[in-house]
């Protein structure tokens, strides 16, 4: 797919379905790269009138005022992520088997999120780029699920509501600000094949070790 098929995909998602389409993509980028910055951004100029015809919805009802439509789109970004973090912690917490994770990676992991403490969820959530890396590896590790809630939802709000007061402050100027923009969809894209790559070298890995141990 084309990289301006890809951004224009999703802010076009956006633009027809509001918030439900922000929630739905924030949980999926809570464990694969799909371009949350852009999504808020977007959603953030969005809700500050930058688009003529274009307003927010929510249950039916149009949000007259901006200011609570940025409410609401950063709102529906953070809970959206904060439902694909736990996700992601599911997946982590329960899939260690699947991951192959051996003793001496879970100790080097587990060393990893000791150094940062409790800083480690919520910097990651709201840091661009790194964020979907975050939730299934705090799994593993097992940060304990309710204290990781509220961290995400802290990393996860400073993140979605920071993006969208950006998109809000660029206004009109987000349609001249798309063109750099675009490269984040570049490390998007990169970020997907790289994460496609490595599941598919650990399915591979694991189904190779299974295959020597039955043989023996």
């Amino acid at each position: 797919m084309p990289l301006a098929s890809l951004t224009g995909s999703i802010t076009h998602a956006i633009g027809n379905h509001g918030v439900y389409a922000v929630f739905g993509l924030l949980v999926v980028a809570a464990v694969l790269p799909v371009a949350s910055e852009l999504v808020m951004l977007y959603a953030g100029a969005l809700a500050g009138g930058a688009f003529a015809g274009v307003s927010v919805h929510v249950f039916g009802a149009t949000v007259h005022s901006h200011a609570w439509g940025y409410v609401a789109m950063a709102l529906a970004g953070t809970l959206g992520n904060v439902v694909g973090a736990a996700i992601g912690w599911l997946i982590g917490h329960h899939g260690v088997r699947f991951f192959h994770v051996s003793e001496a990676k879970l100790a080097r992991a587990q060393r990893r999120f000791d150094r940062f403490d409790d800083w480690a969820v919520p910097v990651g959530l709201a840091t661009p780029l790194a964020r979907s890396f975050v939730a299934i590896p705090a799994g593993i590790v097992r940060v304990p699920f309710r204290k990781f809630l509220v961290l995400a939802l802290l990393g996860s709000g400073v993140f979605c509501f920071g993006l969208a007061a950006g998109g809000w402050a660029l206004g009109t100027a987000y349609t001249h600000a798309r063109h750099d923009l675009d490269y984040v969809g570049y490390a998007v894209l990169a970020g997907v094949i790289i994460a496609a790559a490595y599941f598919l070298y650990r399915w591979a890995t694991v189904s190779r070790r299974r295959v020597a141990n039955s043989a023996d």
